[in-house]
């Protein structure tokens, strides 16, 4: 009997749930209206926006956005509040959320080489959100909470305790079928061809990825690939669609040298004014402090807090701003939190005032813990140094978490207060010259291998005279 009204409420709810998606005539399974989707961005969007921020050149969020509402408009759901925006990340990635938000980081703007490219990218997002990826994801999510189907959704560990993730940037973790990257590419293309772009343009962004990936050498990968994968296999895909079609709906408009003049100037990899680390200590020389993790901890740099976490993963000490006025007051409010107990107490952190001390917490899944806090007032701003770990575990942590908290000092080494972020910039040959050539004649912090890839290039590539190529300029990091 339970079977079958389990059954009956499954038939229900899907009945309920079909609909037909404008953009691929299918059939398609939803719980959440366009109202809510709609909603559902732009509750997210404030909160993907503050905790990655925006690339702060106006121009080019301003080309992005044209361009990306030119062919939202060319979609099958031109309503939609759309907005286009550059995230201010090193890595290769462009992302979507539902209602309309799409996103691309200043990193994968450094190794396209086109507007048509660009298009491309673009137009798969679109195709995200035009088909409805992410919210029949999260319809099926909502019944596998029922306990009618099996579904999975990422359950981040010490990330729900540090108070540096939000409902919004969940979003990001939804993954996409392979049938829902074939078809955000099919409508990629389909979008790029009645934008008039070049669609021979798209599996040279494939090309791209791959090329990125094998880069990394098996470390860090283009974030693209992690809910866009095989980009071989979909390569070959849009290759033989684009060789089914008729020649001249293929577009021609490929603008390479004029894309290239928008992303003129943009920063290159890391931006060590935002803070970097050298082994575990870590620098911001904008805010002039420095830091010393834990060694053999992982350690990580966001926009709105510095953390490390133990190789256990059980343990964290995390650095991030106050909003309090003061050492005491920022205390008394994080003891005051429900389910927090301990008494704060005053004392200084190498000569700035500071106040804090151990605390326990009972989380909303019932974990026990037990750590220490401490708020530092240094340059006008309050810092908390905030370290934990589950409390049967907290005894072995605690030295590691007292000196790291003791190690916040002030920033005075001159070579790393004057530190510079590396920019890409173009330049226009004087003649031809292999890689090889222009790297010698244009030095850069990075290797030629570089070069070939930020141009999208094999390393024996010979340029033409008057070709517009893409350096690095800075120096490296003292």
């Amino acid at each position: 009997m339970r079977r079958s009204l389990a059954s009956l409420c499954a038939l229900a709810v899907w009945l309920a749930g079909c609909a037909t998606n404008p953009a691929t005539g299918e059939k398609q399974f939803s719980l959440i209206s366009e109202g809510q989707e709609i909603q559902m961005g732009l509750e997210a969007d404030p909160s993907i926006v503050g905790s990655m921020g925006l690339d702060p050149d106006s121009g080019r969020q301003r080309y992005v956005r044209e361009l990306g509402l030119r062919l939202a408009q060319v979609s099958e759901r031109p309503g939609l509040p759309w907005t286009f925006r550059v995230i201010d990340d090193p890595v290769v990635n462009a992302f979507a959320i539902p209602g309309g938000h799409i996103y691309v980081t200043r990193g994968i703007l450094a190794h396209l080489n086109s507007e048509a490219e660009l298009a491309s990218v673009l137009g798969h997002e679109i195709g995200h959100v035009t088909a409805r990826h992410s919210v029949t994801q999260m319809s099926r999510q909502q019944i596998a909470q029922l306990g009618l189907v099996v579904g999975t959704v990422l359950k981040p560990e010490l990330a729900r305790y540090a108070g540096i993730a939000s409902q919004g940037l969940g979003l990001l973790f939804l993954k996409y079928s392979r049938d829902d990257e074939s078809q955000a590419d099919q409508l990629g293309l389909r979008y790029m061809r009645r934008g008039g772009y070049d669609a021979h343009r798209m599996p040279e962004v494939f090309t791209l990825l791959d090329r990125v990936s094998q880069a990394s050498g098996g470390g860090r990968v283009p974030e693209w690939l992690a809910t866009h994968p095989n980009p071989g296999n979909r390569r070959g895909a849009i290759e033989r669609q684009i060789a089914a079609l008729p020649a001249e709906s293929l577009g021609t408009v490929v603008n390479r040298d004029s894309y290239l003049r928008h992303i003129d100037g943009v920063v290159f990899g890391d931006n060590p004014r935002d803070g970097f680390f050298k082994g575990t200590e870590f620098f911001q020389p904008d805010l002039k402090f420095r830091i010393t993790f834990p060694q053999g901890w992982a350690t990580q740099n966001q926009r709105q807090a510095v953390l490390a976490v133990s190789a256990q993963q059980d343990a964290l000490v995390q650095l991030s701003l106050s909003d309090q006025a003061t050492p005491e007051a920022a205390a008394q409010a994080f003891f005051a939190q429900q389910g927090v107990r301990g008494a704060p107490g005053r004392g200084s952190v190498h000569g700035f005032a500071a106040a804090g001390g151990a605390f326990s917490a009972l989380t909303e899944d019932s974990t026990l813990l037990a750590g220490k806090v401490v708020f530092v007032a240094y340059d006008g701003r309050i810092y908390q140094l905030l370290s934990y770990a589950p409390q049967a575990r907290w005894s072995s942590y605690l030295g590691l978490a007292d000196q790291a908290i003791a190690s916040f000092d002030r920033l005075t080494d001159a070579a790393i207060l004057a530190v510079q972020p590396w920019h890409l910039q173009l330049v226009s040959l004087p003649q031809a010259m292999t890689i090889e050539d222009f790297t010698r004649r244009y030095p850069a912090p990075v290797p030629p291998t570089t070069i070939a890839l930020v141009n999208n290039v094999d390393p024996g590539t010979r340029f033409g005279s008057g070709t517009l190529v893409k350096r690095i300029t800075g120096l490296p990091l003292p």
